[in-house]
């Protein structure tokens, strides 16, 4: 007796669009960003260790990999909110043709990059 159910299509024939780019990316930014939250929380914990502890943090984040980790942070918020303003435009029954799905997705995805950079580099200006 043979199998008939249907065959859900495989990795090779699927066509990948940028919404399914963006949502797998807003999935992944969520879990990056709870775990970001959690050591800004721990960071501004160490203050209440006291100023050695808190100079180890400082002096981490300082560094080339500590850059590069608060930009990867900054890149990773930015796109959550930019994406969940795309959601709440479509919670709202806008943006469902596929032309439109495209831009907003490219938007997402491009967009967040130069955003990132400036609340970086106006960070650092501030501080």
């Amino acid at each position: 007796m043979e199998d008939r159910n249907p065959i859900s299509p495989h990795i090779q024939i699927y066509n990948w669009h940028i919404s399914s780019l963006v949502s797998i990316s807003h999935r992944i930014t969520g879990i990056i960003n709870f775990f970001a939250i959690t050591l800004i929380g721990l960071w501004m914990a160490s203050l209440l260790l006291g100023e050695g502890y808190y100079e180890h943090t400082s002096s981490f984040l300082s560094s080339f990999f500590g850059k590069f980790i608060c930009i990867g942070i900054i890149w990773s918020f930015t796109f959550q909110v930019l994406s969940e303003i795309r959601h709440l435009v479509m919670d709202l029954g806008y943006g469902f043709e596929p032309k439109t799905t495209k831009i907003s997705g490219l938007i997402v995805l491009i967009g967040s990059f130069p955003i990132s950079v400036s609340i970086y580099a106006i960070g650092r200006l501030i501080i």
